[in-house]
């Protein structure tokens, strides 16, 4: 499945296609799938690669119109299915795709054939690491303002950003940057760099921009930001 959206993603001609014919092969000959077919297996993969393509690309407007209208149908005529849980995800999807830079990874093509989230790990100064529950369009800025409404500092007056480090190197993520696109390319560099010692990587929730240390209570989670300036 990677390596046909591989392939979508180095030739974009061919991703409506793939839109159309996929919406073909999940449907009956006269529209929406009937019952028999929401226990075939191949069936079911289609509905696994539809959800893929639609977390990862945009298709075109005439096609993204049929696209929605197929799934439209499917939930009306197989409403309490599994295949009407994946018609209503990629609906959702579609309405929150704009595009990825890399195709999902393994483990997001896993959690996506499920319908699932996927779980990333940020290291936070005084709270160790901290999971949080991200989708293929979660952005980096999402998950900065998730944690630091979970740690209590949503009114500090300092900045707060999502930074990607390695041993003693780190770059801020732009608030918009895709998480799931992120963990793709580290993952790659890591499978790349083997047991090397400057192979590992983690994500870490920082201070950001200018410091306001002035009004901080020693017993709160913001202190421990300070330390790892």
């Amino acid at each position: 499945m990677q390596g046909v959206l591989q392939t979508c993603r180095d030739l974009p001609a061919l991703r409506d296609e793939l839109f159309l014919q996929l919406a073909k092969q999940t449907s009956g000959p006269a529209g929406p799938p009937g019952p028999p077919a929401t226990q075939d297996p191949a069936a079911l993969r289609y509905w696994q690669l539809l959800t893929c393509m639609s977390c990862t690309f945009r298709p075109g407007g005439a096609v993204r119109g049929h696209l929605l209208g197929h799934l439209e149908r499917t939930e009306q005529a197989l409403p309490d299915t599994e295949l009407a849980e994946y018609a209503r995800f990629i609906r959702k999807a579609l309405g929150r795709t704009r595009g990825r830079e890399l195709v999902p990874s393994l483990a997001e093509i896993s959690a996506l054939s499920q319908r699932q989230e996927l779980l990333c790990t940020v290291h936070c100064p005084g709270a160790g690491a901290c999971p949080v529950a991200i989708d293929s369009h979660t952005t980096a800025g999402e998950v900065a303002r998730e944690l630091v409404g979970r740690l209590g500092l949503a009114r500090s007056r300092n900045a707060f950003a999502l930074y990607e480090q390695r041993g003693a190197q780190e770059r801020a993520l732009a608030g918009g940057t895709l998480v799931a696109d992120v963990l793709t390319s580290l993952a790659v560099e890591e499978a790349g760099l083997d047991d090397s010692p400057d192979s590992g990587w983690r994500l870490c929730l920082r201070l950001h921009g200018p410091l306001h240390p002035e009004g901080l209570s020693p017993d709160g989670h913001e202190l421990p930001f300070l330390f790892e300036q």
